[in-house]
């Protein structure tokens, strides 16, 4: 079973930077898909981005192209999530998930490992 912990939330001013990581314990990351969700107060939860295993194959949501980019490090066992241009629409909680079929999914329901979160906050 693997353990994921997400860090480099924080608070930005509209047009800012943030990079999120996500480290994995217990198993190595390299050896899940790995994706990018967020949830902000009162919405469902939302596909972000996501990176197939061995990193070749990535996919982003329509309202982060060009702004944010997934990438991953199996070597020491992160992923990461460069945002740029950041918007007030993009303040929510971050959370890194992981799936063992080497296949992208922008389904939730589909991961079966999830981190604890963290908190973008992002001020107009």
């Amino acid at each position: 079973q693997v353990q994921l912990l997400e860090s480099g939330g924080g608070l930005v001013q509209a047009g800012g930077s943030l990079t999120l990581s996500c480290a994995a314990s217990g198993r190595a990351l390299s050896s899940y898909t790995t994706a990018w969700f967020r949830q902000a107060p009162g919405k469902e939860r939302e596909f972000v981005a996501a990176i197939s295993r061995s990193g070749n194959i990535t996919k982003n949501a329509d309202s982060v192209k060009g702004r944010f980019t997934i990438s991953r490090d199996n070597g020491k066992s992160m992923v990461y999530l460069q945002m740029n241009s950041l918007k007030p629409e993009d303040t929510a909680v971050y959370y890194c998930a992981v799936r063992s079929w080497n296949l992208i999914s922008d389904n939730p329901g589909e991961y079966a490992y999830w981190g604890q979160g963290a908190q973008v906050t992002v001020s107009s």
